[in-house]
């Protein structure tokens, strides 16, 4: 099996970089392409083995991707899905670093983030791609030592080939042009003193022929940006995606904007008078329907989060289903006040959570759950303190009719749309989305109502009649102002 240095004289004439290719990352960005993209990243971007790479200064977010890097050895334009290996001359290990501060600056062409001196590192060794066999190869990532991607191109969602023959449909690919193949799930971020080590392999071929180990060294940079460039800028979303998830980016979730006094003030209100509240100022479309609780004696108050499951299929849910899937991922990520809102279409015919995630949920501190499917071990899910609102029972696991797709996005509830942080009221009659920026006035407005028709049914239960009464009008309003004076 021949393996050779790569030159480091050894410049591409183009650097193409996948976005997204490994089931393992598609399945932690909650997006699957409908087709390969890429990016361009700059010739002066290439760097080699034991070459220090500066974060530049004053940024916060500088994340490794392993990658698997092909050199084109042919030219070809045009070619075919069954002729694009051919073209591919040798294969090395590649790290596409990126600076999430700077993804603003460019949205989508990514060249401030990906394209500094250095950001591409390549090498130490080329493997013959003739030789080995593209589904079987292997990339694996260290930081300080610690293994922190490991995933094979045995299920690509766009096989090598396929990159090769998209590409060569608009442009020529000449020789020496490397394609970045995209990464696999642990991509992180790094900080200087850092040390991170790529290799790529194919372990069952002959010899099991390998890169050798990418060193890069990460340090600080020390010189500024200048005004005249877009700066350093992050949230909480970039560190999100930087780091992987929230949680290892070490991001503490927002308090609730739902005090103890302003839930009180909700809870002393029924559903019904919130609805004609809503309905009063043009909102008519607020109420998930066609749903029962599980605990319809307990009142159910907080801010929304959401998963959304889409119509089964079986490879989308061959690869998106099991493991730590979307479902999961969002059970785990709930806390206090937190509602779980789920989007099933208002398919019935299997469950959508079951007993252990619902004691998950109920564990972490959440309020209550919501979905317009169906739930799974209906009897232990309705002994548990939490209150589901469900569209009925169903024995079958959640494969049958759903694939878990993503969360905290805008979903649909029966017949109700829902967005994060929207706040979620239910009782016995039902349970409402309310807008956040509306609730304070909708429940002040809530509690004179049912003030008025408390007075209003005393009235009518000492025997007066609803004519001018039900609504009142300017008499017996003069009438209720003195009673509710009566009563402070």
């Amino acid at each position: 099996m021949t393996v050779v240095p790569l030159n480091n004289e050894f410049t591409p004439g183009k650097i193409i970089a996948l976005h997204l290719n490994y089931p393992s990352r598609i399945a932690q960005r909650g997006r699957i392409p409908a087709h390969p993209s890429y990016f361009v990243k700059p010739s002066t971007s290439l760097s080699s083995t034991g070459k220090v790479l500066e974060r530049p200064a004053g940024t916060e977010l500088l994340a490794f991707e392993g990658e698997i890097a092909l050199i084109i050895g042919t030219e070809v334009r045009r070619v075919t899905p069954e002729d694009g290996w051919a073209a591919v001359s040798g294969i090395t290990a590649a790290n596409d670093f990126g600076v999430y501060d700077l993804r603003y600056a460019d949205k989508g062409s990514n060249l401030r983030s990906k394209g500094g001196d250095g950001f591409t590192p390549m090498g130490p060794s080329v493997i013959d791609a003739r030789q080995i066999d593209p589904t079987a190869l292997r990339v694996r990532t260290w930081v300080n030592g610690e293994l922190v991607q490991d995933d094979t191109t045995t299920d690509l969602a766009f096989p090598f080939s396929v990159l090769v023959s998209d590409l060569s449909q608009l442009m020529t690919l000449e020789v020496g042009d490397v394609i970045l193949t995209g990464t696999p799930a642990g991509s992180s971020v790094v900080v200087p003193g850092d040390t991170v080590e790529v290799e790529v392999d194919a372990p069952t071929a002959s010899g099991s022929p390998t890169t050798g180990r990418l060193v890069t060294p990460i340090i600080e940079g020390t010189a500024p940006l200048p005004a005249y460039s877009p700066g350093p800028k992050v949230d909480d979303l970039q560190r999100a995606e930087a780091w992987g998830s929230a949680e290892a980016a070490g991001i503490t979730p927002v308090a609730s904007t739902l005090t103890p006094e302003l839930k009180a003030r909700i809870n002393s209100v029924g559903t019904a008078t919130l609805s004609s509240q809503l309905r009063k100022r043009g909102f008519n479309n607020v109420s998930i329907d066609g749903l029962k609780s599980t605990r319809p004696e307990t009142r159910l108050v907080g801010l929304a989060r959401t998963l959304r499951y889409i119509p089964h299929r079986e490879d989308l849910f061959e690869k998106f289903g099991g493991g730590y899937n979307a479902q999961k991922r969002a059970f785990d990520a709930l806390g206090p006040d937190d509602v779980l809102v789920m989007e099933a279409r208002g398919e019935r015919g299997t469950g959508t959570v079951g007993d252990i995630l619902a004691l998950r949920a109920q564990i972490k501190g959440a309020a209550g759950i919501v979905t317009d499917g169906g739930v799974r071990d209906l009897a232990a899910v309705s002994a548990l303190d939490i209150p589901t609102y469900h569209a009925g029972g169903h024995p079958a696991v959640l494969g049958r009719r759903h694939v878990p797709w993503d969360f905290d996005l805008t979903i649909g509830c029966g017949g109700a749309a829902v967005q994060p942080g929207d706040v979620i009221v239910g009782d016995a009659d039902g349970v409402l989305v309310i807008p956040p920026y509306l609730i304070e006035e909708v429940v002040a407005d809530s509690i004179v109502q049912e003030q008025e028709e408390t007075y209003i049914a005393e009235m009518v239960a000492g025997g007066e009649g609803v004519d001018g009464l039900y609504p009142m009008n300017a008499s017996w309003k003069a009438k209720f102002v003195v009673w509710l004076a009566a009563r402070s």
